[in-house]
Formats: C-alpha cells, structure tokens, sequence
C-alpha cells in the first residue's frame, strides 16, 4: 500500500471516530509526530561538529553572509 492509499484509509477511519476517540487519535499522531522529529534531531546532533556548523551558519545569515541557491546550482 502506497503512501496516498494509506493517508486515504486513516481519512476513512479519521471519519467514522466519535469525538472522544478522534481526541485519542489526535492525541496519538501527535506523540508520533513528535517522536520522529526527536529522532530527526537526535541524528544531526550525533554528527560529528554539526552545532558549531549550525552555530556558525546562524551567525553567517544574521550578518547577511549568504548565497542565493540559484547562484550555486542553476540546473534545480
């Protein structure tokens, strides 16, 4: 089952929930959502210098240090 068949059953499902379950389900796809994006962040900070290369980039964008992305690939 692809991706769209999915989102289209748990529409189906979403649909039939009285009000009390469909806060349980809300509730639930909250946590999962929150969960996947801990782990998310959890993976790019296990990379070796990635705070301090996110520190400086912060840094570099406040100062006005940046390139437009269409000057460094032009074939996106």
């Amino acid at each position: 089952m692809n991706t769209d068949q999915m989102c289209l059953q748990v529409k189906e499902y979403v649909d039939r929930l009285s009000p009390d379950r469909l806060r349980v389900a809300a509730d639930f796809l909250a946590y999962l959502a929150e969960r996947e994006s801990n782990e998310a962040t959890e993976e790019l900070l296990e990379i070796p210098g990635f705070i301090e290369a996110f520190e400086r980039g912060k840094r570099d964008v406040a100062a006005g240090r940046v390139t437009d992305w269409r000057k460094v690939r032009d074939d996106v």
